[in-house]
């Protein structure tokens, strides 16, 4: 991947961070927190300096997935100036409006408040020195999308989407606004999530929501498929007791399919 270099399009306190890598599926519920979380797990498996940011002020989960719920970061000084401490989880540094809200509290901000405050966690946390910051980005394509797009230096876009048609009509608008003129973000490729699942009793292979329709998607937009996952039941244990599948399972079917995507993103 083209490190950023361009230091005019940087704000001061990111400009240790080489790569900003935006997982973006414009539809909920097809799995980018899942993905986002394993990826940046892979990658710091390998050695290299990872964040990552849970962008949905309306309904943040990577606290859970990686069980710091409850943990509130502290204010430090850098150089005379506050910034936030992030919390760290499996060597990943974490930011997410989650650590400032209870689990159960309905956050009902408006876009541009929203909007600001993702800003204040991006822009106002301690990153240091980072190979890759994930935006693990929320569904929709609205003023919160454009804010954050227009504002930060996003290396790249990840679309993640499963292989039923209404799925793919959402990932083909979120395609279009990185896109725009104004954005120009480019996309580093599609994802195929919840592809197929294996029978636990029969050993057959299923695929409940269709299968390959990422992949033509990718070749009808000229657009790299960097490949497909299943729908998997250890991954979604793991993720429910805070535990990377990565990082707990590396041999795990899954996990090396994670590790295999991490790898391909990497390589643009």
């Amino acid at each position: 991947m083209t490190q950023i270099n361009d230091k005019l399009r940087i704000p001061k306190n990111i400009r240790k961070v080489k790569n900003i890598v935006g997982v973006f599926s414009a539809k909920g519920g097809v799995g980018k927190s899942v993905i986002s979380l394993q990826i940046a797990t892979a990658l710091k498996e390998k050695g290299l300096r990872v964040g990552l940011v849970d962008t949905d002020i309306y309904g943040p989960s990577i606290p859970t997935m990686l069980d710091v719920e409850g943990y509130v970061p502290k204010s430090i000084k850098v150089d005379g100036v506050s910034k936030i401490d992030p919390i760290e989880s499996y060597g990943i540094k974490l930011m997410s409006i989650g650590f400032f809200t209870k689990l159960d509290e309905a956050v009902v901000w408006r876009g541009p408040m929203a909007s600001k405050a993702l800003k204040q966690m991006i822009f106002d946390t301690n990153w240091g020195e980072l190979d890759f910051l994930f935006l693990d980005l929320p569904p929709g394509t609205g003023d919160i999308h454009l804010s954050l797009v227009q504002s930060i230096p996003i290396s790249g876009a990840v679309i993640i989407s499963t292989p039923q048609n209404v799925a793919l009509a959402d990932a083909r608008r979120g395609i279009k606004m990185f896109q725009q003129e104004s954005i120009s973000v480019p996309i580093l490729g599609l994802i195929e999530n919840m592809s197929s699942f294996v029978c636990s009793g029969c050993g057959m292979t299923h695929h409940p929501f269709s299968n390959g329709s990422v992949k033509k998607e990718a070749e009808q937009l000229n657009t790299k498929f960097l490949g497909e996952l299943p729908l998997d039941l250890d991954t979604r244990i793991a993720s429910d007791s805070g535990v990377p599948i990565v990082a707990s399972q590396p041999q795990n079917t899954t996990a090396l399919a994670f590790v295999q995507l991490a790898k391909t993103i990497i390589k643009h």
